[in-house]
C-alpha cells in the first residue's frame, strides 16, 4: 500500500511537470530561438569513442535545425551562411573555453553560383531556364553531376577564449574542401538508405590538427534525430500515466503501476524526424592539454550583430551582416533551458557564457517547478490519499543534488580540476567507454560510468534520467560498480518520490546508433 501511495503521488506529480513544458531536449527552447531555427541547437553529445580501435578519441556532437520532416522540399535545411558554428572545450575548470571548434558554411549553386539550367522551346524560340530543384537526376558515391546545390564549410580551432583567441584553419588530410551531403531527399533522388549512407559516408574526412601526433575526423551532414520523447501526449495535459507499467522496462507484463506507461517506440513522437549533426572525433590528449583529464563542453550559435535585408534579394545576396559576432543559441546539459531557467531568462541563457553562470544560481538552488507543484497539488493529493504529507517536493536546500548534477559534477567522476560553479557538460576521459552493446541507457544512474551525466551517449535515456533526478533521485544511494553507493547530497527524507521509475515510456539505447563514427543513424528518407 505504502508503494502504491508513493507511485500515486508520483504519478501526480509528474504529470504535473511535464505538462508545464519540461520535455524538449532544446528543441526550440527559447523564445527567441524559435525565430532562428538554422540556429537552435537541439541537443548536444560528449563521449569517449566507442568505436572498436578508437578508445583513445573522444566524440563530440552538436545538433542543429529541429523538427526536419524528410519530406521538406524543395530547399529542405541548410545551414546559416552567416552564422558561426562553435563547439567549445574547458579542459582546466575556470568555465572559459580552451578550445574551440568554430564551422564557417558557404551555400552555392551549381555553375557557379547560376543553377543547371536547361534549355526550353522550340528551335526558333529557345531559353535557358534555371531548374526549381536542389538536383535533376540521381546521385550516387561515384557520380554527384546532378546536384544543383552544395554546401561547403571551414573548420577553425580557436585556442583561447573565442573572441580573442588564436584561430588556425584545419585542413583536410586530402587537402580538399570540406564538404556537407545533400539531405535525403528520397530514394528516386539516392536509392534506398544503404545507398544514402555510402553517398554521405564520402563526406566524413580527416583534419590536421597541428601538434596533434594523429588526426581527428569530422562530417557535417543530416542525421536521424537521435532524441527519443513522447512528445504529443505530453503536452496534451499528460495523457499517460508516466510510470513504469511493467514490472521491469519491457516486460510487458504490466507489473508495475497499475495503467502507467509501457515501453514503446510507438511513444517517440521525433520517430519521423531528423536534425543536421555536426560531428568531430579528436583524440583525448588533444584536448586534455591542462586540468586531469575531465574537460567541459558545450556548443553555440552565433551571428553578426546587424543584419540588413537586400530589397531586391539575388541568390548569395539576400543580405548584408555586419558588427561583432553575438551568440543567440547555448547548450551543454540537455533540458537545462527547458526543466530549470525560468521562462523571462531563457533567452539571456541562450546568450550567456558559463563563467557567468551565477546568475542563474537561484533556478538550481531553489527551483520554482518542484515548489509550485506543491503549492498547486499538495492538498489534492492528500485528499485523494487520504494522507497529511507536508510537501510533495524535495525539501534539502539549497538543492546540492542538483548543484552537483549541473553545475560542478560529481568528485571522482567528471569534476574538473577547478571547480567553477557553471553549466557544461562534463566528461571524464579516462573512465574507459563502453561498447555499444554493453551501455546502460540510464547512464552513471544504471551502473554505467561511462554515461551521463559524464558526458553523453546518443543512447542515455536523459528524459527518465533527468525527471528523475529533478525529483530526488540523487537523494537515494545509486549503484557504482555494481554497489549501492549514498552520495551524501541529500537524504531519502527530503524526497518522497525520488525512488519511482518515472517515464514517458519512449525507450532510447545505444543499440539505435551505429557502432562508429558519426554514430548517429542514417536520416530518413524524403520519399519511398
Amino acid at each position: 500500500m505504502k508503494v502504491l501511495k508513493i507511485s500515486l503521488i508520483a504519478s501526480i506529480v509528474c504529470s504535473t511537470l511535464l505538462g508545464a513544458n519540461a520535455f524538449a531536449s532544446s528543441h526550440r527552447e527559447a523564445p527567441n530561438i524559435t525565430r532562428f531555427p538554422t540556429l537552435d541547437s537541439t541537443d548536444f553529445y560528449a563521449f569517449n569513442s566507442y568505436e572498436a580501435g578508437r578508445e583513445d578519441y573522444v566524440t563530440l556532437i552538436a545538433n542543429y535545425i529541429p523538427l526536419q520532416d524528410a519530406y521538406g522540399g524543395p530547399n529542405y535545411y541548410a545551414m546559416d551562411p552567416a552564422a558561426v558554428y562553435s563547439i567549445h572545450i574547458d579542459n582546466d575548470g575556470d568555465a572559459i573555453e580552451d578550445l574551440t571548434f568554430q564551422f564557417n558554411f558557404t551555400n552555392e549553386l551549381a555553375n557557379n553560383n547560376q543553377g543547371i539550367a536547361l534549355t526550353v522551346g522550340p528551335a526558333d524560340n529557345q531559353r535557358s531556364v534555371s531548374v526549381p530543384l536542389k538536383n535533376i537526376g540521381s546521385i550516387t558515391a561515384a557520380d554527384q553531376s546532378a546536384a544543383n546545390f552544395s554546401e561547403s564549410y571551414e573548420l577553425t580551432l580557436v585556442k583561447g577564449p573565442q573572441n580573442s583567441g588564436s584561430a588556425t584553419a584545419l585542413t583536410n588530410t586530402s587537402g580538399a574542401m570540406f564538404h556537407k551531403p545533400l539531405d535525403y531527399i528520397g530514394n528516386k533522388s539516392f536509392g534506398d538508405s544503404s545507398a544514402y549512407a555510402s553517398y554521405a559516408g564520402q563526406f566524413i574526412y580527416e583534419f590536421n590538427l597541428d601538434g596533434c601526433a594523429s588526426p581527428g575526423k569530422v562530417f557535417v551532414g543530416q542525421r536521424k534525430d537521435p532524441f527519443v520523447v513522447n512528445l504529443g501526449k505530453t503536452f496534451d495535459l499528460v495523457n499517460y500515466v508516466p510510470v513504469e507499467g511493467d514490472s521491469a522496462p519491457g516486460a510487458g507484463d504490466q507489473g508495475g503501476f497499475p495503467g502507467g506507461i509501457t515501453q514503446s517506440v510507438d511513444n517517440d513522437d521525433l520517430m519521423d524526424k531528423n536534425v543536421t549533426a555536426i560531428s568531430i572525433e579528436v583524440p583525448k590528449s588533444c584536448l586534455t592539454t591542462q586540468g586531469n583529464g575531465t574537460i567541459g563542453a558545450w556548443t553555440t550559435a552565433s551571428l553578426p550583430q546587424a543584419r540588413i535585408l537586400n530589397p531586391n534579394a539575388k541568390v548569395g545576396k539576400t543580405e548584408v551582416n555586419g558588427g561583432a559576432l553575438t551568440q543567440v543559441s547555448r547548450l551543454g546539459n540537455p533540458l537545462v533551458n527547458e526543466l530549470v531557467i525560468g521562462l523571462k531568462d531563457k533567452d539571456t541563457f541562450s546568450t550567456s557564457h558559463p563563467k557567468d553562470d551565477t546568475q542563474f544560481a537561484d533556478y538550481v538552488t531553489h527551483p520554482s517547478l518542484p515548489e509550485l507543484l506543491n503549492i498547486l497539488f499538495k492538498d489534492a493529493v492528500n485528499q485523494t490519499l487520504g494522507t497529511n504529507i507536508e510537501t510533495l517536493a524535495p525539501t534539502n536546500f539549497p538543492r546540492t543534488d542538483l548543484v552537483t548534477a549541473f553545475l560542478t559534477g560529481f568528485a571522482g567522476v567528471n569534476q574538473l580540476e577547478t571547480v567553477t560553479p557553471s553549466e557544461m557538460l562534463r566528461l571524464n576521459t579516462g573512465i574507459p567507454a563502453k561498447s555499444r552493446d554493453m551501455q546502460s541507457a540510464f547512464g552513471v544512474a544504471g551502473d554505467d560510468l561511462a554515461g551521463f551525466p559524464n558526458g553523453r551517449r546518443p543512447g542515455d535515456d536523459v528524459v527518465d534520467i533527468a525527471l528523475r533526478v529533478v525529483m530526488g533521485r540523487l537523494c537515494y544511494p545509486i549503484p557504482v560498480n555494481g554497489t549501492d553507493t549514498d552520495l551524501g547530497l541529500c537524504t531519502s527524507d527530503d524526497a518522497s518520490v525520488g525512488n519511482v521509475p518515472f517515464t514517458d515510456g519512449a525507450p532510447v539505447d545505444a543499440t539505435m546508433m551505429m557502432d562508429h563514427f558519426p554514430y548517429l543513424a542514417t536520416p530518413l528518407s524524403g520519399s519511398k
